[in-house]
């Protein structure tokens, strides 16, 4: 039996990998064995199981991951200990990596003090050797990524100690490529960089040595502002003196005495590329794809194969292909290039092809004189230079196809990485990759990388804020990065409440040269005005994604000429494709947009939207919701051109997409004085919402509509909107706000003489009255509204009514008068689609007929009532409806649909209600059901449930049935009261 924890995770038995629980098993065993035979407390168990706020019950789930763990692993009671307050785990030396690997370092160490080098190399070897990546591989969380931070400077340490060893014993020109490939993956460790230029030294390669040292020093100056160290220094002064006795007094081994010089060595070929990031982060998607479609160049395919890394500025374009350059380099060995050809440079132009035709041509030692002047000559010069060799280019920052297309060799092997904001689409055979922001871990990654895990893992709810408010784009979140390391005394915190000041939140992401406004503004200045005029425009757009439709509406165009716009809006990456004939800006793209907005645009724009959206609206109500209440406005105009709905539920399908876009143009309509547009597009807006049971979007468009009414001084409108808000207040259970609502609407709609306005009023009061346990009042108010109904073709209003009498009725115990009540109410509900009245009134009749004593009627109406059920639908009103099936099943003894029914009714209620309301009632309910079936546990919980829930909102009637429901069941249990 074998584990190793230096790199991913393993249990081995007999050479078979043994399966393991899931990660909080893993994550405990890991602790475990990164303290081999010392005791581990629970609560630090606890702390590295969980990424975030540990659940009430984890040191319960760790002592069943121990218990676990002895099941799965043979000999586990003995080799799992528990060690209060912990556990430890007894494992020999010879089973565990980790063990070996500190072993086999204290045995280099033993034979060093013995000046017996070979046995010293072979030791180390064997312990580097243990080692198959960070621990758990970047699944252990945060605590075993300190770790394996630990470990991983316990591993370099013993990488320069062996380094040093082979330079001792001889080694130096076999060492170059593997310290090179070590200077890339630890750009700032200043122990390889030594080692590189000694070893560059003794192998005759002066000149590249003192290269070396002159990027380091750059390296160190520009990065951290400081000098290389003196033992850096030195041996550079060593090398110039090239004095290898100067060497070894820097304690840098020289040659052995007697051995010959070696040969000079040919120049190397050149490789220009930039220093890879120390602190690159996330991309691994990206850079696995663009490694495997340059693989063919890697394996010596005999084509030019060329690849564009497309996306908008500040995405890591230039990082990503930096950074595949130097997994690539090793390919490529006749000479890698860069070339930054600032196409979008701030204060310069896009370079002229010629220009770096004659640059590139320098770099590979072709005399000034033998340089053509013209394009054409020193395009056929730099592809004959480079025929038969297998080089890299990376094209950087490129303006267009235009400008890159001199600059491709014609060599076959060769390999072309380019970065831009524009798509290469005049390119022909370019492979393209388009780039968008970070995935939320690879953002938080990148932070914690540039921060530091001491200061991160300080606050790691704040660093995931901070990724997300800078909306996970690698420039933003660099900036960011680079404000926080410059100011040391302050938190992340801090500077998250001052980025979320949206109107400076570009000022703040802006650092020395480098800042996202000035970034996203070379793109902008490259367009011409008629694009940037509507790219301003569709800054004003409401939602974070914009249709075809709402774009001509804003721009005052046609459907053709707007997607023109966006396609090229999309080419350079100001604005991003979600699917046909719908594009989105990114979050800060749009507050840069909105911060250029036009005052004399604005104004005209943003009507035409919202008379888009009010006429787009008017027409999906008119199909969905077929009979509802005409209201009064202008006739509105969209030369745009409106979506068309083929039926319900094309017109269901565009409020689904459009409900939050809806919202936001409600809240600025209100903002901006429009009341009118406001009103009408909010109750719209509201009957969507209904009935998908987003009850707070109902509120707050329903709230919205009532001050722009005010606003208007239109008492018809406002009427119409504060009985809106009122239903919405009884679905929240807000019953004395919604009185109050109603009771000013009455007082409006009498004023107006409006007869079909004051029957709803008296219609609603009558309904929160009963809930509130009124029901003297409730039956006056639902009787003289169905009085009113009486003389006039209200249809689906006076079928609210009677539903609500028949409840009242029922409270009462009159249940012939119920009965009758709720068969008008179900008449009248017929006709207005196959979802949202009828379901209910059909229940409503079902409970009437319950209270009549009629079960088999109760069955016959309760299945009606199922067959018109939706889930997407009023979702509480199926509840409702599957509860009451319930009950009648149980009351005919048919066991079996009767928990299933309950069941059903359950998992709706608890996983989409949307209101109180009917949570209690259909608790109540499903708790009797329970109580009759001997289920006692469960009836005494949902009565008890059902008791806060109508306890918080003053639900009187549902307060006694649940006071009532858990008496019973105490009765059945012989519980005294």
């Amino acid at each position: 039996m074998s584990f190793a924890v230096l790199g991913p995770l393993e249990v081995q038995i007999a050479g078979a990998r043994l399966r393991l629980g899931g990660l909080i098993t893993a994550r405990v065993l890991t602790m475990l064995l990164l303290s081999p035979g010392r005791m581990v407390p629970v609560p630090r168990l606890v702390e590295a199981a969980w990424d975030a706020e540990p659940p009430a019950t984890a040191a319960h789930q760790v002592r069943k991951a121990v218990a676990d763990l002895r099941q799965r692993i043979p000999d586990g009671q003995a080799l799992f200990v528990t060690d209060n307050p912990g556990y430890r785990i007894d494992v020999a030396t010879e089973q565990l990596d980790l063990s070996l690997f500190t072993e086999r370092l204290q045995q280099a160490r033993q034979a060093l003090d013995a000046r017996r080098l070979s046995e010293a190399v072979e030791r180390l070897r064997g312990a580097l050797a243990l080692w198959r990546g960070p621990v758990m591989a970047d699944s252990g969380g945060p605590v075993i990524a300190a770790a394996s931070a630990v470990l991983e400077e316990r591993r370099l340490a013993a990488v320069g100690q062996l380094i040093d060893l082979r330079l001792d014993t001889g080694e130096s020109a076999e060492l170059i490529d593997e310290l090179r490939q070590l200077v890339v993956e630890y750009p700032l460790r200043e122990t390889f960089r030594g080692q590189l230029m000694l070893a560059f030294h003794r192998s005759g390669r002066r000149a590249e040595a003192l290269a070396a040292y002159a990027e380091t020093r750059r390296l160190l100056v520009e990065e951290l502002g400081i000098e290389p160290g003196r033992q850096l220094s030195r041996l550079h002064e060593s090398i110039l003196r090239d004095g290898p006795e100067e060497a070894v007094e820097q304690g840098a081994p020289a040659a052995s005495p007697g051995e010959a010089p070696p040969a000079p060595r040919p120049a190397a070929p050149p490789c220009t590329l930039p220093y890879d990031l120390s602190d690159f982060a996330g991309r691994r998607r990206e850079l696995r794809t663009l490694l495997s479609r340059a693989v063919g160049q890697a394996d010596g395919d005999r084509t030019m194969r060329i690849i564009a890394l497309v996306g908008m500025g500040g995405s890591g374009k230039t990082a990503l292909a930096v950074r595949a350059a130097h997994h690539l380099a090793h390919a490529f060995p006749d000479g890698q290039f860069f070339t930054d050809l600032r196409g979008f440079t701030p204060g310069e132009q896009p370079r002229a092809p010629g220009v770096v035709l004659g640059a590139l041509l320098r770099t590979l030692g072709v005399p000034g004189e033998q340089i053509p002047e013209d394009l054409d000559g020193r395009t056929a010069l730099w592809r004959t230079t480079l025929a038969g060799r297998r080089v890299l280019l990376v094209l950087d920052n490129a303006a267009d196809a235009a400008q890159v297309r001199p600059l491709l060799p014609a060599t076959a092997g060769a390999l072309v990485l380019i970065t831009s904001r524009r798509r290469m689409v005049g390119l022909d055979g370019a492979d393209a990759l388009s780039l968008g922001v970070l995935a939320p871990e690879e953002s938080v990654a990148l932070l914690t990388a540039a921060l530091g895990e001491e200061r991160s893992g300080s606050e790691c709810e704040e660093v995931g804020e901070l990724a997300d408010i800078c909306a996970h784009l690698p420039l933003a979140l660099r900036i960011a990065a680079a404000r926080l390391r410059s100011r040391p005394h302050w938190s992340v915190r801090y500077l998250v409440d001052r980025l979320r000041d949206e109107s400076r939140r570009l000022d703040e992401l802006r650092s020395d040269d480098r800042g996202v406004e000035a970034t996203l503004r070379l793109s902008y200045e490259a367009m011409d005005e008629r694009h940037r005029v509507a790219f301003r425009l569709l800054g004003l757009h409401p939602g974070t994604e914009i249709d075809l439709h709402s774009a001509a509406a804003l721009l005052g165009t046609g459907l053709q000429e707007a997607e023109d716009v966006l396609e090229h809006l999309t080419d350079i990456h100001l604005i991003e494709p979600h699917e046909i004939s719908r594009y989105a800006f990114h979050d800060l793209v749009r507050r840069f947009a909105r911060r250029l907005s036009d005052q004399e645009d604005e104004p005209a724009a943003f009507e035409r939207v919202l008379d888009y959206y009010l006429a787009a609206t008017e027409n999906a109500c008119r199909i969905r919701y077929p009979g509802r209440e005409a209201t009064e406005g202008r006739q509105v105009d969209c030369p745009s051109g409106l979506p068309e709905f083929t039926g319900p539920r094309d017109a269901e399908a565009f409020f689904d997409r459009e409900q939050v876009t809806l919202l936001v143009a409600v809240e600025r309509a209100v903002e901006q004085g429009r009341y009118g547009h406001a009103v009408r597009l909010a109750r719209n807006l509201i009957f969507h919402l209904n009935t998908r049971s987003q009850l707070q979007e109902y509120r707050q468009a329903a709230s919205l509509a009532v001050v722009a009414a005010r606003e208007l001084r239109d008492p018809r409108a406002l009427r119409l909107s504060l009985s809106n808000l009122s239903v919405v207040q009884w679905k929240l259970g807000e019953f004395r706000a919604g009185i109050e609502s109603t009771t000013e609407a009455l007082d409006v709609a009498v004023a107006l003489g409006d007869r079909d306005g004051e029957a709803a009023c008296l219609s609603m009061l009558g309904l929160l009255h009963s809930c509130l346990g009124h029901l003297a009042e409730a039956q006056r108010c639902l009787e003289a509204a169905v009085e009113l109904y009486a003389g006039m073709t209200a249809g689906r209003q006076e079928g609210y009514a009677c539903s609500n009498l028949s409840t009242v009725y029922v409270w009462q115990g009159r249940p012939e008068e119920a009965v009758a009540v709720a068969e008008r109410a179900v008449l009248l509900s017929r006709g207005f689609g196959p979802f949202g009245e009828e379901i209910t009134a059909l229940t409503d009749l079902a409970i009437a007929h319950l209270a009549a004593g009629d079960v088999e009627q109760a069955r016959r109406t309760t299945e009606q009532a199922l067959e018109l059920g939706d889930e997407k639908h009023v979702p509480e009103n199926l509840a409702l409806a599957y509860a009451v099936a319930a009950d009648v099943n149980q009351r005919l003894g048919r066991d079996g649909p009767a928990a299933a029914c309950a069941d059903r009714s359950l998992a709706l209620i608890r996983a989409r209600a949307g209101t109180t309301i009917r949570q209690a009632t259909v608790e109540n309910i499903l708790g009797g059901v329970r109580r009759r079936a001997g289920h006692y546990r469960q009836a005494l919980e949902l009565h008890r449930s059902a008791h806060r829930h109508a306890h918080a909102i003053d639900f009187q009637v549902e307060v006694a049935n649940a006071l009532a429901g858990m008496a019973a069941v105490r009765r059945e249990l012989g519980v005294e009261e």
